[in-house]
């Protein structure tokens, strides 16, 4: 057995992937990623330019402004689903409304790609929760109820504790009855 530790040997690349993959687990990822996505081709098609063989099809249409504004927004909603999280309900709205709104504006909503990529986008970033960890996470269903630690009953009742009979000084002065009564 070697007295090195065994993360001090551990490839950079390796080291990279484990805290892209804790980054991505932290934020809905793949909803930023399909807005983003969706964004792209509803900005791109409008302004671009096809080439087949001596022949070039131009794209561009009066709704220009239009479709690059929606994509723009598109790519930045995606963009803060990731680094700001908080807000991934409202950018999920927004993601759903800029995508119905591409279908007449942007050339059918990048040509059905765009728009479909956008509302997944925007429905993945509404779905998402934050996980709990793993301190925090609920009992489990398998122990029954009796034979749980006693601190977990507790922490799981909204119930508060109720004082006993020895704390109710108008019950022993009054014997008991209402001063009215």
């Amino acid at each position: 057995m070697s007295p090195e530790s065994t993360g001090q040997n551990e490839h950079y690349i390796s080291v990279a992937r484990r805290r892209f993959r804790t980054w991505r687990g932290d934020r809905p990822f793949w909803a930023g990623l399909f807005t983003i996505l969706g964004g792209a081709p509803i900005a791109y098609f409008p302004y671009a330019d096809l080439h087949l063989g001596n022949m070039t099809l131009t794209m561009s249409t009066t709704a220009g402004a239009g479709s690059l504004i929606i994509g723009v927004l598109l790519i930045t909603l995606g963009l803060t689903m990731w680094f700001h999280h908080i807000v991934r309900v409202f950018a999920g709205i927004a993601a759903i409304l800029l995508a119905l709104i591409s279908i007449p504006v942007a050339n059918i909503g990048g040509f059905l790609i765009g728009f479909l990529f956008a509302l997944v986008g925007g429905a993945l970033s509404i779905s998402w929760a934050p996980g709990r960890p793993e301190s925090e996470q609920a009992p489990s269903d398998e122990e029954p109820y009796e034979e749980r630690p006693e601190a977990e009953l507790q922490g799981a009742a909204a119930v508060p504790q109720q004082q006993g009979a020895e704390f109710d000084t108008a019950a022993d002065a009054d014997g008991g009855r209402h001063r009215a009564g």
